[in-house]
């Protein structure tokens, strides 16, 4: 929607510094004449078909402006919720960050059931994709799938965690080290029993053209 109003405001101010004398018509037809490209140049041939047959009227640059807010800002905006949908990817994130990201930007893309789980699903991680996989009982809402996944990441971090307390003891039998790495702010049960979480962990959230 966001390109939708930059258009309008941008052909609104041409208009008025240019174009006051023209006639409704003429305003009308530069204006389309700059809608262009994919799903734009589509609905911009369907509205032309449809003035040529009176099907729909369209008799100053305000309707027009009214119309493309309608009938095209909508659009836009789901066609580029699910264009990031799709390219979204939990790499170097925890996966609670990638459970927020993948939320805010599933919001108004249309995606529900299982069309939405197998996007989430395609952009996690490797290993928690196979461990999810691997579950007796698979989950069956997005949510429980987030859930689940959420619980194997700590588990798989806080393992990694482990392992390297344990190296560094092995290399030297006399220290006594503990474990000093952690997760977020609170705790939770981990492999190795109630592990505190330590304040100024990572935090919860994170941070088209129109044709």
């Amino acid at each position: 929607m966001e390109e939708v109003s930059t258009f309008i405001n941008a052909a609104c101010l041409y208009i008025r510094m240019k174009m006051t004398e023209e006639t409704a018509t003429t305003q009308v037809a530069w204006i389309l004449s700059y809608v262009q490209g994919g799903i734009a140049e589509a609905w911009k041939d369907n509205l032309l078909d449809e003035l040529a047959k009176r099907e729909s009227e369209v008799e100053s640059a305000e309707q027009l402006f009214t119309k493309i807010k309608n009938d095209f800002g909508e659009t836009l905006e789901e066609e580029r919720k699910i264009e990031q949908l799709r390219t979204i990817e939990q790499g170097e994130r925890t996966c609670d960050k990638y459970v927020q990201k993948f939320k805010k930007v599933a919001r108004g893309s249309g995606y529900k059931g299982r069309p939405l789980i197998k996007e989430f699903k395609r952009e996690l991680n490797g290993s928690i994709r196979r461990k999810l996989a691997e579950v007796e009982e698979l989950p069956t809402t997005i949510g429980e799938w987030q859930e689940r996944a959420v619980r194997l990441d700590r588990n798989q971090r806080q393992s990694r965690i482990e392992e390297r307390v344990l190296g560094r003891n092995a290399a030297h039998p006399g220290g006594n080290a503990q474990p000093r790495e952690a997760y977020g702010g609170g705790s939770y049960g981990g492999r190795g029993g109630q592990i505190t979480w330590r304040m100024g962990g990572p935090s919860m959230g994170e941070g088209y053209r129109g044709g």
